[in-house]
């Protein structure tokens, strides 16, 4: 209780990429930053490696979450990670740019929505820069058909590829393609405080047991820690007040024990994610300050991610090696035979395959059974592809429905758009062939309803009355509320958007410190702090 009398420059709800991206310029320039987490710390250890550790397996994640989803297959409740580095800690570590055409997307992904990006790629350039450092990136994109134009290579080299991986790659090169490895953000140098990854398979979806993935709580939050940043856990945000044209107060519930706290600062800066962040906007009512009141909520994204699984006569990675390694991105622009008129559609990844014990734990008997004995012949390739920002997509609250904590339901409306299924079916139809080429015997799609890559519901753009944030992330009509998570994002474009939000979030931080960019410098010069033995 005793944070609710001290003294905030800026109050940071959600230990994610945005949350903890836009706090690191703030701590660098000498503010008192508190950041507020839902959750937990994550205890790493052996025990990181056990399938109840993993996805929705995990304590971390929280079906009980107030949400309501609504996908046109079948109506369900939803959930998410609550943790310290929200999802950062169980992702897969992906960090690509959007490419530079992704800033102007054009009619195809546009169409009548308004989506607009505020500034382009150059903009954010210098701060993708200082994300991947940040993240100790490895990667190599020099055989990238699509890579954007970058000052410096990234910091760490990428890891030999497994023999899976190889496999894959070699596939698409014999059809003329050009894979290249996935831009991890994973260590695979020792050092005195850090291991190096072991190339395990269950990194996608697992806390990392020896904290070799570079995820937020693994490095940054405990170096922010260090250097000053107030850190609450197990504090949920459940309302922001109002007074005079600005957030006056952040009331807060401690999740354990129930209690309630007002904490106070000179700025908020919502980072709770694409969901939870106008999840909190629409229960304090904020979207009646706002002259972009009706996007509030809508134009959700979230990729049309489809799954290819290809099944071949023999165990395709006896050696339980990691296994994702691989990008496609051939067909990010469109494929042969594809109606051009589509537009973008996305790129193709190597991905982990579902274990064999998980898929006996989430598929009922004797299904489950059943499907776990394929399992070891499988190669999989996750299809991403762009979709539109709709009105029709959008969530809203339920406020004669609340959870233990006295938020209303968040309710979720989601279709894809025929646009968005061809796109889909085009990719999918790409990675058929590759599978086929590497010896699959057969392939089956499978697709991903999570909400992992939402991004959009309370964008920013040029137009006030269409765009809830301004080009610096401010919510438009109250002065001391900023946005830095993935709702931020206009669109979605067809990559991963853990570093696009990184790198936003790291933008809007050092506009509000009033320092300049650092467009200038280069990877060395890179304000970076220094690491920390400090251990949560």
């Amino acid at each position: 209780m005793a944070l609710a009398s001290e003294s905030f420059d800026t109050i940071v709800i959600g230990s994610g990429f945005g949350g903890v991206m836009a706090a690191y310029p703030l701590v660098m320039a000498g503010e008192r930053v508190l950041m507020l987490e839902r959750g937990d710390w994550v205890e790493r250890g052996p025990h990181n490696w056990e399938i109840n550790s993993a996805h929705e397996l995990s304590d971390h994640y929280c079906p009980d979450t107030a949400y309501a989803v609504d996908d046109a297959r079948r109506k369900r409740q939803g959930g998410s990670f609550h943790c310290v580095g929200g999802p950062s800690v169980f992702y897969g570590g992906v960090a690509l740019r959007l490419r530079e055409q992704d800033f102007d997307p054009g009619p195809a992904i546009v169409t009548d929505s308004g989506a607009e990006w505020p500034f382009g790629y150059d903009e954010l350039a210098p701060f993708y820069d200082w994300a991947e450092t940040l993240l100790g990136v490895a990667g190599d994109d020099r055989d990238d058909p699509t890579a954007p134009a970058r000052d410096a290579p990234y910091p760490q080299a990428p890891a030999r590829f497994t023999p899976p991986a190889q496999r894959v790659a070699d596939a698409a090169r014999r059809l003329g393609l050009k894979p290249f490895p996935l831009p991890l953000a994973i260590n695979y140098a020792p050092s005195d405080d850090r291991a190096a990854c072991t190339l395990c398979c269950t990194c996608d979806g697992f806390a990392c047991a020896i904290g070799a993935k570079n995820d937020l709580a693994t490095g940054l939050i405990p170096m922010l820690q260090a250097a000053g940043m107030a850190l609450r856990a197990n504090t949920v945000a459940v309302q922001l007040s109002v007074e005079h044209g600005r957030v006056s107060a952040v009331q807060c519930v401690d999740r354990r024990s129930g209690a309630s706290t007002t904490l106070r600062a000179g700025r908020v800066v919502l980072a709770a994610g694409t969901l939870a962040t106008p999840h909190l906007l629409l229960a304090s009512g904020l979207d009646r300050s706002s002259p972009a009141a009706s996007a509030i909520g809508r134009y959700l994204t979230r990729h049309n991610n489809l799954l290819t699984l290809g099944v071949f006569a023999r165990p395709t990675n006896p050696g339980r090696d990691f296994h994702k390694q691989v990008a496609i991105h051939d067909f990010y622009f469109g494929a042969p035979g594809v109606d051009p008129s589509i537009g973008k559609l996305g790129c193709i990844q190597q991905i982990t395959a579902p274990g064999p014990d998980f898929v006996r734990r989430i598929l009922p008997a004797p299904i489950g059974h059943i499907a776990a004995i394929g399992v070891p012949h499988v190669l999989a390739l996750l299809s991403i592809a762009e979709d539109q920002p709709v009105a029709s997509n959008f969530v809203s609250i339920d406020q004669a429905n609340r959870d233990e904590l006295g938020l209303p339901t968040l309710r979720i409306r989601h279709r894809y758009t025929r646009r968005d299924v061809a796109a889909g079916r085009a990719l999918v139809q790409q990675s058929r062939r590759i599978l086929r080429e590497a010896g699959a015997l057969f392939s089956m799609m499978h697709d991903l309803r999570s909400f992992s890559h939402a991004v959009g519901t309370v964008r920013m753009g040029q137009d006030e009355a269409t765009s809830p944030l301004d080009d610096r992330g401010r919510f438009r009509g109250l002065d001391n509320l900023y946005v830095a998570d993935g709702s931020a994002l206009p669109t979605s474009g067809g990559v991963n958007p853990s570093l696009t939000i990184a790198a936003n979030a790291l933008r809007i931080g050092t506009l509000l410190t009033g320092r300049a960019a650092p467009r200038a410098m280069g990877r060395q010069q890179l304000p970076v702090l220094e690491r920390s033995a400090h251990a949560p």
